[in-house]
C-alpha cells in the first residue's frame, strides 16, 4: 500500500524504543538513581534486613569510583567535615589500638565493618545531587511502608512462630532499633508538614512502635517516648498550646492502646527483668540475660583498667570476655561486644576511642541543634530531626547492647547520619560537582 513504512525499519524502530539498556541509559540519570537508592536504604532496614548494609557500601564504593573517575566532586562543607572528622578520629583509634598492642594481624578482619564508616563523606557527595525536598519525602514514605512491614512481620513472628520479633534484621534489638528511626521520621515527616497524607503517617508511626513492642526490646522501649517528645517539642511551633494539649491526650491515648495490645509482651518482658534481677541478688546467678550484661561490664571495666588509654584491641577483648565468662563466672560463653557502646569501646580502643566514638554523635547533635535554632525551614528541621532521632536511639539501645559494629546499625547510622546532615546544612550539587541552584526558601511554618 502507497506510503506504508517499510517493515525492516519499522522492527528496528521498536527495537530501539524496547531496548532497555537503551531505555535505561536515556532515562536513568544520576539523580533518579539516587532516588531508587534512597528508597531500598530507609525501606530496608526493618524489613530486608542486612540488604540496607548491601546497598549502602555497594553505593559508598560506587561513589569513591565515581570520585576518581571525576564524574563526582566531593561537596565538602563544615557540618559534612565535622562529621567526617569525628568518623575518622574513631576509625583510626580503632587501628591505633591494635598497633600498640601488637594485634594488628590478627585484628585486620574485624577492621572491615570500619569501611562502611570510612565511605561517609564520598556517599555523601554522591547523595548531595538530590533534590532536597525528594530526599526528605522519600525518606518519609520509605519508612512509612518500613513500619507497615515491620508490623507484618512482627505480629507473624510472635503469635504465628512463638518468638520475639525480630523482622528481617535476625535480631530483635536491631530489629527494633531500626523500626524506632522509621517510626520516628514518619511522625517528623506529619508534624512537619512536607507530607500532606498526615494521616496515614501516624498510622505509620503507630504500626511502628507495635512492632517495636512485640521485639521486645526494652531500652528501645524507653527510647521510643524520649525520641517522640523531642520530635513534638522541635515541632512545637506548628500548634497553638491546646493543639499541643490535645495532642498529647491522643498520644496518651494511643500508647495505652498500644500497652494493651502487647500487654502480653510487655509482662513477659517484665517477668523476665524482675526474675533476672531475683536470681542474680539470691543466688549470684550470672546464666540470664541480666547476669550476663552485669558480669560483662565488670570484666570490661577491669579491662579499661588494665590498658586505660589505648586498649586491648577487638581480638584481645573478645578473648578476655570469653575467658573472663569462663574464669570468673562459671559461663562457656563469648560475645563480640560488651553490650554497652562505650565500654566496648572503652576495652577495644580505650579513652581515646570511647571519645572518639561519642564525639561522633556530639557533633551529629550539636550540628542539628545549630541548624535548629536558626532554620524555620521545614525540610531543614526534619533533617536536624532525623539527625537527633538516631542520636537518641542510638544512645538509649547502646547502654545495654550493641552501639556500633554490626552491619545493619552501622549502614542505618550512616544512611541517618548523611541525610540528615545533607537536609539540615548541606548544599546541593550538580552530579558534575557545580553547585546546584538554590530554590527560593519556602514560607516558614506559623507558630
Amino acid at each position: 500500500m502507497a506510503g506504508s513504512m517499510d517493515p525492516g525499519a519499522t522492527w528496528k524502530l521498536r527495537s530501539k524504543h524496547l531496548n532497555p539498556s537503551t531505555t535505561l541509559r536515556r532515562h536513568l540519570t544520576p539523580a533518579q538513581i539516587n532516588i531508587y537508592f534512597s528508597i531500598v536504604c530507609f525501606f530496608s532496614p526493618p524489613v530486608l534486613g542486612s540488604l540496607v548494609s548491601i546497598a549502602f557500601n555497594a553505593g559508598g564504593v560506587w561513589s569513591a569510583m565515581l570520585v576518581a573517575a571525576k564524574r563526582r566532586r566531593l561537596n565538602i562543607d563544615r557540618p559534612m567535615l565535622a562529621v567526617t572528622a569525628a568518623i575518622y578520629a574513631y576509625c583510626a583509634a580503632m587501628v591505633l589500638a591494635s598497633i600498640v598492642n601488637g594485634t594488628l594481624a590478627a585484628d585486620l578482619r574485624f577492621f572491615l565493618p570500619l569501611i562502611t564508616f570510612l565511605l561517609f563523606p564520598l556517599s555523601y557527595s554522591t547523595w548531595s545531587i538530590t533534590e532536597k525536598t525528594a530526599l526528605a519525602r522519600i525518606a518519609i514514605l520509605a519508612s512509612t511502608a518500613a513500619c507497615f512491614g515491620a508490623l507484618a512481620m512482627a505480629v507473624f513472628q510472635s503469635h504465628r512462630l512463638g518468638v520475639r520479633a525480630e523482622g528481617g534484621a535476625g535480631n530483635p534489638i536491631v530489629f527494633a532499633t531500626v523500626t524506632c528511626l522509621a517510626a520516628m521520621t514518619c511522625l517528623a515527616g506529619a508534624l512537619s508538614g512536607i507530607e500532606k497524607r498526615w494521616k496515614l503517617l501516624v498510622l505509620a508511626a503507630i504500626a511502628g512502635a507495635m512492632a517495636i513492642v512485640y521485639s521486645g526490646s526494652r531500652m528501645i522501649w524507653v527510647a521510643v517516648p524520649i525520641a517522640g517528645i523531642v520530635v513534638l517539642l522541635i515541632n512545637r511551633r506548628r500548634f497553638t498550646g491546646a493543639s499541643v494539649a490535645r495532642f498529647v491526650a491522643i498520644g496518651v491515648v494511643v500508647a495505652l492502646v498500644i500497652a494493651a495490645i502487647g500487654s502480653r509482651v510487655i509482662l513477659d518482658r517484665a517477668d523476665f527483668l524482675v526474675s533476672d534481677w531475683d536470681a542474680l541478688n539470691a543466688n549470684g546467678d550470672h546464666s540470664t540475660a541480666l547476669g550476663l550484661r552485669v558480669a560483662m561490664w565488670e570484666i570490661g571495666f577491669a579491662a579499661f583498667r588494665e590498658m586505660p588509654i589505648f586498649g586491648h584491641g577487638i581480638s584481645a577483648s573478645r578473648a578476655l570476655m570469653k575467658h573472663g565468662l569462663q574464669d570468673q563466672f562459671g559461663l562457656q560463653q563469648g560475645f563480640s561486644h560488651f553490650h554497652n557502646g562505650f565500654l566496648t569501646a572503652l576495652v577495644e580502643a580505650g579513652l581515646l576511642g570511647a571519645l572518639a566514638l561519642a564525639s561522633i554523635f556530639v557533633v551529629a547533635a550539636r550540628n542539628a541543634a545549630r541548624m535548629l535554632r536558626r532554620s524555620a525551614d521545614p525540610v531543614e528541621r526534619f533533617g536536624a530531626t532525623m539527625i537527633l532521632v538516631a542520636v537518641i536511639t542510638y544512645l538509649t539501645g547502646g547502654m545495654a547492647g550493641i552501639l556500633v559494629g554490626h552491619d545493619i546499625l552501622d549502614a542505618t547510622l550512616m544512611v541517618f547520619l548523611i541525610s540528615g546532615t545533607y537536609l539540615a546544612s548541606g548544599r546541593t550539587i550538580e552530579p558534575t560537582g557545580k553547585s546546584a541552584p538554590t530554590m527560593a526558601p519556602g514560607p516558614s511554618p506559623q507558630p
